[in-house]
């Protein structure tokens, strides 16, 4: 594997990546330090993801109630860390839905205010001219297709995609008509192995899977699930490479227990006086 070029990472180099058959890396980060412990783990793509909604912000099982503010306030945050990996903020539902002139005004926003190098939406149809009218302002999309959070509901819920050759066939379409729009990568999420194969030959623009398999260009985890900090039921396609939730129980529970108990802080915690200070002081 070729040695990742220093500085921030060009965009072309993630279409020269996935010519050399190089993975590219990416994960979602929505703080400071998120931001730095990716760029020490030499991640290609830092992810400014709207699934902030459920980890971050308490939303309960949608992405949906995140506000082009909030996003905007942790793209800024990780754009200030982010100096190599490319920084892709998505644009939350409600954004780019209405029209395209809208599309182009917030994604604007997500450059010139957030810091992003790139933004992404969900889904094809009226989204195809989004992209086209995105990128023609001169901004970098990276799209997405097959289980897309933002839209759920109509999917069915949280279920995987393109399961029937018809439904298979659509994918392909779409991802075709994204990559003519000019996105410049694909997200490819919740989808049988060999749709995204077959998405992933056919296309010349990296895709970049989420429970799809292993012959995409990359892959993508939500930071909270590798870490183990999200809790409960988790989709298939997450793979736990921490328990960090237990260690930070564990941490907090043994403070707790130490200042309940007068244990700290202890002497090697505390600040002294100079003890003719202290005889001025207690006098």
């Amino acid at each position: 594997m070729s040695t990742p070029p220093a500085g921030k990472l060009p965009l072309p180099e993630l279409v020269a990546m996935k010519r050399r058959g190089d993975k590219i890396v990416m994960v979602t980060a929505y703080d400071a330090p998120g931001a730095r412990f990716a760029e020490d783990a030499g991640i290609d793509v830092v992810l400014v993801g709207d699934t902030a909604a459920m980890v971050v912000l308490g939303y309960e099982g949608t992405t949906v109630p995140v506000t082009v503010d909030e996003m905007l306030l942790l793209t800024r945050t990780v754009s200030r860390q982010a100096k190599r990996p490319i920084v892709v903020a998505d644009m939350p539902f409600g954004s780019y839905q209405v029209c395209d002139e809208e599309a182009v005004r917030n994604a604007i926003r997500f450059v010139k205010e957030g810091g992003a190098d790139v933004v992404k939406l969900e889904g094809a149809g009226p989204t195809v001219s989004r992209v086209r009218s995105i990128v023609e302002a001169g901004i970098p999309v990276m799209a997405h297709v097959g289980l897309t959070p933002q839209s759920a509901t109509m999917l069915g819920g949280f279920k995987t995609q393109g399961k029937t050759a018809e439904a298979a066939r659509r994918l392909v379409a779409e991802a075709r008509a994204l990559e003519e729009a000019g996105a410049m990568s694909i997200v490819l999420e919740a989808i049988p192995a060999p749709v995204a194969a077959r998405i992933t030959a056919e296309l010349a623009i990296p895709t970049i899977g989420i429970g799809a398999g292993p012959d995409c260009d990359g892959q993508v985890l939500v930071y909270h699930d590798l870490l183990g900090l999200t809790e409960g039921h988790l989709p298939r396609f997450v793979k736990r490479y921490a328990n960090l939730s237990r260690a930070i129980r564990d941490a907090l529970e043994a403070y707790t227990a130490e200042v309940r108990g007068g244990v700290f802080p202890g002497e090697e915690h505390t600040y002294a006086m100079p003890p003719e200070e202290l005889a001025a002081f207690s006098a």
